[in-house]
């Protein structure tokens, strides 16, 4: 792999591992109350955005890592899966590790929607995905 690409590889790996450190983090702690700008999003959505956005990272770094077009599904779907089982994780630590919060099972439904939303666009635009991860190994 060339340097370059050997480098904004790394940077997405250090993105996502932090986003998944900071899910982690925020998952367990206690949080006030969120709003934005007199919008309070629910819970619920919350959840499915973060969710979403912890696969679409990870995606993004393996598909940088230059691993054969082949595995473009495979990888997505094992990726899937283990951030399905992160989310149940992260449920039962907040039942098990903190006495402020509680695990629920609609969460674990809404950052299984977030992951199937990002599984499905991943799948919908695949080929222009390809296309532009070829660009860049052209590129770099």
């Amino acid at each position: 792999m060339p340097i370059k690409k050997f480098l904004v590889a790394r940077i997405a790996l250090f993105v996502a591992a932090c986003y998944t450190i900071l899910l982690t983090v925020s998952s367990l702690v206690k949080l006030g109350k969120i709003s934005v700008g007199g919008f309070s999003p629910t819970d619920k959505l919350l959840h499915l955005g973060a969710y979403f956005g912890l696969l679409v990272l990870w995606k993004v770094y393996f598909m940088l890592k230059n691993k054969p077009k082949s595995t473009y599904r495979n990888n997505l779907f094992k990726i899937a899966g283990l951030a399905v089982l992160f989310g149940m994780l992260i449920e039962v630590l907040q039942g098990v590790l903190t006495s402020y919060r509680e695990p629920d099972w609609f969460d674990i439904l809404a950052n299984t929607a977030g992951i199937l939303l990002a599984v499905v666009i991943f799948l919908f635009f695949e080929k222009s995905l390809k296309r532009l991860n070829s660009k860049i190994n052209l590129i770099f």
